[in-house]
């Protein structure tokens, strides 16, 4: 492994290091993120990742995408033929950079190691997810409908979902539409047998995730809880988890509810509480079909 000295990716090849190292030598500086582009062209075309503009369509699907590359490495989705196949579990996919990051279910591998935690990932942008959401205050994705600021763009485009109540993600084999990506994976494996379960080798219950999988292995059989709150004794498998333990010892979020329901007066302190509450509310009171 080729490793780059200004930031902890990691590289099989000497060229593909020399290619990474660009990056840092880029004269041309994002305002919104601060990244630095090698060119003018590449600035513009890493400015919409912000805008949120798509212009590559796929004629099949027409799912958008940002970059022609990517429209490409998306092409190969709708191709029947697979050439590159795992030994080991004999599945199969369309790039060989896809094979080898789904080596490491088997081998375990975690080649990228956070510098500052010494926590390993798998994969590189696992790594960069991380260090912006646990090491880093940087909010730079903004939400153009009530101003919150977000870590990482994926979190920014789950968020939106909540005001446009899109559902961009629809099943091939049927007319369902879902908000999120893993609620469509979820509906493949359950009603259209799409898809591998991940199984507990000790009780054989089956998750959609190796997340899933890997939290039930810490509840059920480990009884692992590493985070605990500083404020009471309870103890929590997840920093997440314990995140929003915390708000329960929040005066702020004790005595303020910002979400409210017109129909029945009840308050919310998270958005996706009071859009799920306020979609069944309506649906109690016929709201939908007075409009």
């Amino acid at each position: 492994m080729y490793s780059c000295t200004q930031c902890d990716k990691r590289f099989l090849s000497l060229s593909g290091l020399r290619k990474h190292m660009n990056v840092h030598r880029g004269k041309y500086k994002c305002t919104e993120c601060g990244k630095y582009c090698h060119g003018s062209q590449h600035l513009a075309t890493h400015r919409r990742s912000h805008s949120g503009e798509k212009p590559f369509e796929c004629f099949l699907c027409s799912k958008r995408f940002t970059l022609a590359g990517n429209l490409l490495r998306h092409s190969r989705i709708h191709s029947v033929e697979k050439l590159y196949k795992c030994h080991v579990c004999d599945k199969t996919f369309n790039e060989s950079g896809h094979l080898n990051r789904h080596m490491r279910v088997h081998t375990g591998d975690k080649p990228y190691k956070c510098s500052l935690c010494d926590k390993c990932f798998k994969q590189s942008c696992a790594l960069q997810q991380h260090k912006r959401r646990i090491h880093s205050n940087r909010r730079p994705y903004l939400c153009p409908y009530c101003g919150k600021l977000f870590k990482i763009n994926s979190e920014l485009k789950c968020h939106v979902h909540i005001h446009t109540d899109a559902k961009p993600y629809s099943c091939r084999h049927c007319s369902d539409c879902f908000t999120r990506l893993a609620q469509l994976k979820r509906h493949l494996l359950k009603s259209h047998n799409e898809g591998t379960w991940f199984t507990c080798d000790i009780c054989q219950q089956q998750f959609i995730t190796r997340g899933e999988l890997k939290q039930h292995s810490l509840r059920r059989h480990e009884d692992v809880k590493p985070y605990v709150c500083s404020e009471c004794p309870k103890r929590f498998c997840t920093a997440s988890e314990s995140r929003r333990h915390r708000l329960v010892h929040s005066d702020v979020t004790q005595t303020l509810k910002h979400y409210s329901c017109g129909l029945c007066n009840k308050s919310f302190k998270y958005p996706q509480n009071f859009v799920k509450h306020f979609k069944k509310c309506a649906d109690n009171v016929g709201f939908y079909n007075v409009v």
